[in-house]
């Protein structure tokens, strides 16, 4: 008997643009992983009897399954398997922290590194789109029963609803604000991380499936929830998004030169500022820019600064390394691309011109306190530690809140104290019968795949109340 091959405990690493010269272009940083890469680290898995991977997936995909089929060649079998439980594939094998969820889980992580999930996912999902003709695609077999609801915003949690409800045999309509579908995959995440041609291909996806797609509708404005559900709709599914951001609140923040992130981000994803003058929507960022945050958001406009043609660009953030939210990956490629972390630093005022334009920061020294009831510890103020930085551009990148346009003309519709949508975190059912909330709306900013998770349970909510007779 032959003996068995020794395991490989080394991660098949993902080719990526070198750094100086992805950070002078928008082309997708990393460049995914070719066939015999795929097979490499597929096969370091080891086909567990109780496979931990699945446990951390908020979707619920099996994961063992797509990739033994990576293992044998049947890559139609391992997009039919992963499409049975995630309509969006190509985004979360991108942008989803899987080192937080499903690698984390993953039983190899107990002795070394954790099957490279997310990038074998990609695979998967480029393979499918090289390869349109060899996966059945569509609604043809989907038998109509004949009930209709809505989902309001088609960023990961309404798309993701929308497919499951549709292949369930619903008539869903997607409500989307804004002249593309998409929501956040595509104004928020730069092209260089979530190539905007990905995003389009997934939409397609589910419109595919029979999803009608409302583009320009502002829900609130063009028709109410209420007008909704008195004109056919028999459930309403709201996940718009939280897309009002939240700001530093210091002298000098309404000075020329301080943009929102969503605002930055926005001008150079979706309205291509990148692309100026081909495109009508230019953006200034100046030589120096200070970037105010350390999540995933504050990591893309630092690094979409960068590529702007900024010379410096600084993250401030008031806390250290330890506790910045943004994924591993993401900050090291910021540093990797030329982007200056200022830690246990907070800004006290940004100061102006004449006439009106940002010049520089006043900056405080921080350090670090007992923790808070975010469980990190509290920052604290360094007495008379104050220093200037010149910049030319601020760049707040806080956190969202959800737009308050859909409560305020919602009546009966419940919300938290932070201001989202009183939600049951199992079933997405509001206080409002016949409407269900998931994503950001429900939770405040948080992970592509935590919305759709959360979208997942409630399209399973909304399909039982309706078939009990509702």
């Amino acid at each position: 008997m032959s003996e068995k091959p020794k395991l490989n405990l080394n991660r098949v690493p993902i080719p990526k643009q070198e750094p100086d010269a992805r950070r002078a272009n928008f082309s997708e940083v990393a460049l995914g992983y070719s066939e015999e890469q795929a097979l490499e680290e597929a096969g370091r898995c080891i086909d567990c009897k109780k496979p931990g991977c699945k446990d951390g997936c908020p979707v619920n995909v099996d994961i063992p399954g797509f990739i033994m089929a990576i293992q044998e060649g049947d890559m139609p079998e391992a997009v039919r398997i992963l499409k049975s439980k995630n309509s969006l594939p190509g985004i979360c094998g991108r942008v989803c922290p899987q080192e937080t969820q499903c690698e984390l889980t993953c039983n190899l992580a107990r002795k070394d590194a954790p099957i490279a999930i997310g990038r074998l996912e990609r695979y998967v999902a480029d393979w499918e789109i090289a390869h349109p003709e060899a996966v059945k695609r569509g609604a043809e077999e989907i038998k109509s029963n004949g009930r209709k609801v809505a989902v309001i915003g088609s960023g990961p949690a309404g798309l993701t609803c929308a497919a499951d409800l549709a292949q369930l045999g619903y008539a869903v309509t997607v409500f989307e604000a804004l002249h593309v579908a998409g929501g956040v995959l595509m104004y928020g995440i730069p092209e260089f991380r979530l190539p905007k041609a990905i995003v389009q291909g997934e939409v397609d996806y589910v419109k595919s499936l029979g999803v009608e797609v409302k583009l320009n509708h502002v829900i609130g404005k063009i028709a109410t929830v209420d007008e909704l559900l008195k004109n056919g709709f028999d459930a309403v599914f709201l996940a718009p998004g939280a897309g009002a951001p939240m700001f530093l609140n210091i002298p000098g923040e309404n000075l020329s030169g301080v943009y929102s992130a969503n605002e930055f981000l926005t001008r150079t994803n979706l309205m291509k500022a990148y692309l100026f003058p081909q495109y009508d929507t230019p953006i200034q960022v100046g030589k120096r820019v200070a970037v105010f945050g350390a999540g995933n958001v504050a990591m893309d406009a630092s690094r979409c600064a960068l590529r702007l043609g900024a010379e410096e660009v600084y993250i401030i953030y008031r806390r250290s390394r330890t506790e910045m939210p943004a994924r591993l990956e993401e900050s090291e490629n910021a540093e990797e691309e030329g982007v200056v972390f200022k830690l246990l630093t907070n800004p006290g005022r940004l100061l102006g011109d004449r006439r009106g334009i940002v010049r520089a920061v006043e900056l405080n020294e921080m350090e670090l306190g007992e923790p808070d009831e975010s469980g990190r510890r509290r920052p604290v103020l360094k007495p008379d530690s104050e220093f200037i930085v010149e910049i030319d551009t601020a760049i707040p990148a806080l956190g969202t809140r959800p737009n308050p346009i859909i409560p305020s003309t919602t009546e009966g519709l419940e919300l938290t104290k932070w201001g989202t949508v009183l939600t049951d975190e199992e079933t997405g059912s509001t206080s409002k019968e016949r409407v269900w909330c998931g994503g950001d709306m429900a939770t405040g900013a948080a992970t592509v795949i935590s919305a759709m998770g959360a979208a997942r349970r409630a399209a399973i909510s909304i399909d039982k109340w309706l078939k009990n007779g509702k």
